[in-house]
C-alpha cells in the first residue's frame, strides 16, 4: 500500500535544503575509528538492525548509529556491555571491542589530509584549520589539489587568477603567490612527515604532496578500489569502500570557489566521479537489500545534480523500497516537470522504467540475506564469440560506423549500436566481423547470445540470459539472484567500469535487450534485429545502423570468396546475372555459392535453371533445413499479426516497383489509416522497403516469396481492385489533361476505395510521372493475368500521356498488352487503336518498313470495327510515308481516300495530321 507520508529527506529537497547525508563523515573532525567499524560488523554479522540492537541494548537508534559512525568517540562501559550483550559477542570478542575504544584515531591527527577540496577549501594541521584568506591564494591552492599530481600550466594558473584578463606584471605576480601558498603549507605540517609544497615545473607549477595529504586522493583510492572489488565480483566488499569513499564529500567540488575553479574541466571530471560513485553505491545497496542506506546519499546527490536522471531513477527505487512510495512517485513527477519547464523533454527510458516499477509494486523489499561469499578466483575472462563464416567482403562503411564503439574521442563513442536489417541480409556476419576485428578493445572479454527473437526455437527471456551472463562474469551459480531486476542490479555491478563486448543477436524487440544493456560507459553493446528498434534510439540513445543488400561488386566480390575468382573471372557476365537474381542479398548469394560447389555446375547453367520465382525454390542446400532464404522469410513472417501477414501477402501481387498509401488502401481493401498503420509494421520488420517518401516496395526474393503466399482467389480480387483504382485515376488524369483525345461517350470508371481528387493539372501530372512504371506495369500484368477489358481500357487512358512525354519505350509496351488483351476479349476498335499505337512507336523509332506494315494491319482492323476515325488517321500514315518513299501514285490514292471519308463528314477534322507522330498519337482518333 502506497504511503502518503513525506520523509524527512523529501522535505528537505522540497524546501531546497540540502539534507545531511546518511553517509557519516569521514575525515578532519568525523573520522570513524576502528571501533565503530568493528561494532557495525558485529550487529550485522548477528543480522540486527540499528533499532532492534539499540532496543535490546536499552540505547536510543540515534545513539547506536552516532557510535557506529564514529561520533561518539568514548562510549561508557555499561553501554559497551549491555550492547555485547545485545549481540551475542564472547568475551574475547568484547576485549577486542574495548581495545579497538581505547586506540581510536591519534589525536595529532596523523594520517589525515592536510588540503580538503571536495566541499569548501580547508587546509588543516591535523584537525586544526589554517586559515587561507587571500581569494588568489585559494584560487591558486583550490587548482593545484585539483591538478595533482598533474602539474599545472602557468596558462591555466593566470586564467584562474585573472579570469577578466591579467595584468601586465603577472608572471612576477605568479610568482609572489606560488611563495604564500608555499608558508601556508608549511603551517599545515606535521612534525612526523614532511609538509606539501609547491614546486616549478617546465610548464607550470605542481603541488607535491602524497595522495593521502588530499581528500580527493582518498577518494580515488577508495572508488578504484571499489572499481576492482566489482570486477571480483565482491558487492559487499565494494558497497563498504564506496561508503567510505563518498564520506569525504562535504559538498561539490570547491563548492565557496569561484565559477571560473569550479567549472575547471578537472573539477567537472571530479564531479562525474562523485556521481558515478553514487550512482554505484545506490545500485549495490539495491543488490544488497539495503535501500535505507542509499536514500540520504542519493538525496544529496539530486540537489546537487537536480536534472540528473540516473541519479532520480536510483533515488525513486530506493524510497519506494524503503516503505516510502509516496515520495518515491513525488520524486518522480517533480523531476518530470523540470524537465519539461527547463528542457522541453520528457523523463527517459530509465525514469520511466523506475516510476512504473513503483506503480506495479515491484521492487525488492528492504531486507538483508546473507551475502554471496567472495570467489577464491572469478575465472576466465568471457570470450563468448562464434566462429566467423568463412571468409567476410565488403561493408567496409558499416564497419567504420561500427567503430564509433571503440572511438578514442569520448564525445564521438558510441555505447549502444542496433545493426537491423531484413532477414538474410547478413546482420549477424557483420556483428560477429566486427566483434572478431576489434577483440583487442576489450580487455574484459564478449559476451554473446542469440536471443531468438526470430527462430522456430522459443525467444529467451531477459532473466535467462542475465542467469547466463552472470555466471560467465563469475558469479556463484547457487546464489543467482531469482528476480529479474536484481539480476539486472547485479550484471550491471560486475560490469561497471570493466571493458566487455555485449553483442546481442537477433532481439525481437526494444523491451527484450534494455535489461542487458549495461550502465558501464566502458562496455560496448551490438544488437541485431529484423526490427528497427526505434524504442532504443529515442529512449536509450543506440544508434541505428540500417544494414542493405550488397551492391553488385560487393556482391560479385561476395560469390567469388565462396566458389572462387576464377570460376567467376571465366563467367563475369553470368556471375554478374546471378547476383542480381539473388537481389544481392548475402544469404541468397552464399546458398547460391554451395550449390554451384556440391554440383560443381556453370554458374551460367544454374542461372538458366532458377527463372523468376523458381529461384527461391532453388535457394536452399540440400540436407539442412535452416540454409534457405524462404526459411529466413518464413521467421519473419509467421512473426506479424494476421493483418500485417495479409498486407504482406498481396504487396507481392503490384505491378510496378513500388506502391504508395492509398495504392496498398485499395490492394487490400482497407482504409488509407489502416493501409499506412500496417505498412509501418511491415517496414519496422523490414520486410517492406520505403524506397522514397510514402511510396514502399519489396526485395525481388521477398516479392516472390510474398506472391507464393497468396491465395489464388484472394490475389485475384486485390488485383481486381488495384487495376480498378489505377484505371479510375488515369482516366481521371487523362481526362483533365487531354480532353480531346478522350471519348466523352466512354463513361466514367466507378470511384474505388482510397480515391484521390486531382484538383488541378499538376496534381494530375504529378501523379501521373510518379504511377508510370506501375502504371504500364498494371497494363502488362492486368493483360497477362485475364483482367483484358482492365488492360486495354487503362492503356487507352494512358497514350496521351505517354506519347506527349515520348515514353516511346513504356508506349510500345503498354500498346502491345492492350493489342493481346483486346483480341482476348473480342474488341475490334480497341485492336485497331492498340495497333495504330504500335504503328506510331516503330514510325518514332524510325523502323519505317515495320510501321507502314502496321498502318497496314490497324486500318484493316478499323474497317472491320467500321471505325472511321481510325481508318482516316491510318490513311494519312501510309499516304505520308509513301510520299517519303517517292511512291507518289501511292500515297496520292490513300490521301484521296482519306480526304473522302473527311469530306462525307464521317472522319476526323482536316486538320487532324496535326496530331499525328507519337508525340500526338493516334488518339485523335483513337478514341
Amino acid at each position: 500500500m502506497i504511503d502518503g507520508s513525506r520523509s524527512s529527506g523529501e522535505g528537505d529537497a522540497m524546501s531546497g535544503r540540502a539534507p545531511a547525508t546518511g553517509v557519516p563523515q569521514e575525515g578532519p573532525g568525523g573520522e570513524r575509528g576502528p571501533f565503530g567499524l568493528r561494532l557495525r560488523a558485529f550487529r550485522r554479522r548477528a543480522g540486527l538492525s540499528q533499532e532492534t540492537a539499540a532496543a535490546r541494548a536499552g540505547i536510543s537508534t540515534r545513539a547506536l548509529r552516532d557510535i557506529e559512525r564514529g561520533r561518539v568517540q568514548r562510549p561508557q562501559s555499561r553501554t559497551l556491555q549491555r550492547l555485547a550483550e545485545a549481540l551475542g559477542l564472547s568475551s574475547g570478542e568484547l576485549g577486542e571491542l574495548l581495545a579497538a575504544d581505547r586506540t581510536g584515531p591519534s589525536p595529532r591527527g596523523a594520517g589525515l589530509p592536510r588540503l580538503l577540496i571536495l566541499g569548501p577549501l580547508s587546509l588543516q594541521r591535523g584537525r586544526t584549520p589554517v586559515p587561507v584568506t587571500s581569494p588568489m591564494l585559494r584560487r591558486l591552492l583550490g587548482l593545484l589539489a585539483l591538478k595533482h599530481p598533474e602539474p599545472s600550466t602557468q596558462q591555466e594558473i593566470t586564467d584562474v587568477l585573472w579570469p577578466s584578463g591579467p595584468p601586465s606584471s603577472h608572471q612576477s605576480l605568479v610568482h609572489t603567490y606560488v611563495s604564500q601558498v608555499r608558508r601556508l603549507l608549511e603551517q599545515g605540517g606535521v612534525r612526523n612527515g614532511p609538509p606539501p609544497t609547491v614546486v616549478r615545473t617546465p610548464t607550470g607549477y605542481l603541488l607535491e604532496a602524497p595522495r593521502n595529504q588530499i581528500d580527493l586522493g582518498h577518494f580515488d583510492e577508495l572508488l578504484d578500489q571499489a572499481e576492482r572489488l566489482h570486477r571480483a565480483p565482491d558487492p559487499v566488499s565494494a558497497y563498504e569502500s564506496l561508503t567510505r569513499a563518498l564520506r569525504w564529500w562535504r559538498g561539490p567540488v570547491l563548492a565557496d570557489a569561484d565559477p571560473v575553479l569550479r567549472q575547471h574541466p578537472a573539477a567537472v571530471v571530479v564531479n562525474e566521479r562523485r556521481v558515478k560513485a553514487a550512482l554505484l553505491h545506490a545500485d549495490t545497496a539495491l543488490l544488497l537489500r539495503r535501500p535505507e542506506e542509499a536514500v540520504p546519499v542519493l538525496w544529496d546527490m539530486v540537489n546537487t545534480e537536480p536534472l540528473h536522471e540516473g541519479l532520480h531513477a536510483r533515488l525513486i527505487l530506493a524510497l519506494a523500497s524503503s516503505g516510502e512510495q509516496a515520495a518515491a512517485l513525488n520524486v518522480f513527477n517533480r523531476l518530470r516537470d523540470r524537465l519539461d519547464e527547463e528542457l522541453g523533454i520528457a523523463p527517459s527510458a530509465e525514469v520511466r522504467d523506475a516510476h512504473l516499477r513503483v506503480l506495479r509494486q515491484q521492487f525488492p523489499p528492504a531486507r538483508r540475506p546473507a551475502p554471496p561469499e567472495r570467489t577464491a578466483s572469478a575465472g576466465p575472462f568471457p570470450a563468448q564469440l562464434p566462429a566467423m563464416a568463412g571468409s567476410y567482403v565488403g561493408r567496409r562503411r558499416q564497419m567504420r560506423e561500427l567503430d564509433a564503439l571503440v572511438s578514442p574521442d569520448p564525445a564521438a563513442r558510441a555505447h549502444v549500436v542496433a545493426v537491423v536489417g531484413a532477414p538474410g541480409v547478413g546482420k549477424t556476419a557483420l556483428a560477429k566481423h566486427w566483434a572478431h576485428a576489434r577483440r583487442a578493445h576489450f580487455e574484459d572479454g564478449q559476451l554473446f547470445v542469440d536471443l531468438r527473437g526470430h527462430s522456430p526455437l522459443p525467444t529467451l527471456r531477459p532473466a535467462d540470459v542475465l542467469a547466463q551472463f552472470l555466471r560467465a562474469l563469475g558469479a556463484p551459480p547457487d546464489q543467482l539472484p531469482t528476480d529479474e531486476d536484481e539480476a539486472a542490479a547485479l550484471y550491471r555491478t560486475l560490469l561497471a567500469d570493466r571493458q566487455t563486448l555485449i553483442v546481442l543477436d537477433n532481439a525481437r524487440d526494444a523491451e527484450q535487450v534494455r535489461p542487458l544493456i549495461p550502465g558501464a560507459r566502458g562496455c560496448a553493446v551490438v544488437i541485431t534485429s529484423r526490427s528497427r528498434l526505434a524504442g532504443l534510439v529515442a529512449s536509450d540513445g543506440a544508434r541505428q545502423l540500417v544494414l542493405d543488400v550488397l551492391d553488385p561488386d560487393e556482391g560479385r566480390r561476395l560469390l567469388a570468396a565462396t566458389i572462387g575468382e576464377s570460376r567467376v573471372a571465366a563467367e563475369e557476365e553470368a556471375a554478374r546475372r546471378l547476383v542480381r537474381v539473388c537481389g544481392g542479398l548475402p544469404l541468397a548469394l552464399r546458398i547460391a555459392g554451395a550449390n554451384l560447389l556440391a554440383r560443381d555446375a556453370r554458374i551460367v547453367d544454374y542461372s538458366a535453371e532458377s527463372p523468376g520465382d523458381d529461384m527461391l525454390s532453388r535457394l536452399r542446400v540440400e540436407g539442412d533445413r535452416r540454409s534457405t532464404v524462404r526459411a529466413a522469410f518464413d521467421l519473419s513472417y509467421r512473426a506479424l499479426p494476421a493483418t500485417a501477414r495479409r498486407m504482406f501477402r498481396l504487396l507481392g501481387l503490384m505491378p510496378g516497383p513500388d506502391l504508395t498509401v492509398d495504392g496498398a488502401a485499395a490492394l487490400t481493401d482497407s482504409t488509407s489509416a489502416e493501409a499506412a498503420g500496417l505498412l509501418a509494421v511491415l517496414t519496422d520488420a523490414h520486410l517492406v522497403r520505403e524506397r522514397a517518401a510514402g511510396r514502399f516496395g519489396l526485395h525481388d526474393l521477398l516479392r516472390s516469396y510474398a506472391r507464393e503466399l497468396a491465395g489464388r482467389e484472394e490475389a485475384h480480387a486485390a488485383r481486381q481492385r488495384l487495376f480498378d483504382w489505377y484505371l479510375y485515376h488515369a482516366d481521371a488524369a487523362a481526362r483533365l489533361l487531354h480532353p480531346a483525345e478522350t471519348d466523352p461517350a466512354a463513361g466514367t470508371p466507378p470511384a474505388p476505395s482510397a480515391a484521390l481528387v486531382f484538383s488541378d493539372h499538376g496534381e494530375a501530372a504529378e501523379w501521373l510521372d510518379a504511377e508510370r512504371e506501375n502504371l504500364a506495369g498494371a497494363v502488362l500484368q492486368a493483360s497477362g493475368s485475364g483482367f483484358t477489358a482492365v488492360a486495354w481500357r487503362l492503356a487507352e487512358s494512358l497514350h496521351p500521356y505517354l506519347s506527349t512525354g515520348m515514353y516511346t519505350g513504356d508506349c510500345l509496351k503498354v500498346a502491345t498488352a492492350s493489342l493481346f488483351a483486346a483480341v482476348a476479349d473480342g474488341e475490334p476498335r480497341a485492336q485497331a487503336a492498340a495497333q495504330l499505337r504500335r504503328a506510331e512507336c516503330h514510325r518514332a523509332l524510325a523502323n519505317d518498313a515495320q510501321a507502314l506494315e502496321l498502318f497496314g494491319s490497324a486500318l484493316e482492323l478499323a474497317r472491320q470495327a467500321d471505325w472511321t476515325e481510325g481508318q482516316v488517321l491510318a490513311l494519312r500514315r501510309i499516304g505520308a510515308a509513301h510520299q517519303e518513299n517517292g511512291a507518289e501514285h501511292l500515297a496520292c490514292e490513300h490521301l484521296s481516300r482519306a480526304r473522302e471519308l473527311t469530306r462525307c463528314g464521317r472522319g476526323a477534322e482536316p486538320d487532324a495530321d496535326a496530331g499525328a507522330g507519337v508525340e500526338g498519337g493516334p488518339e485523335a482518333g483513337a478514341s
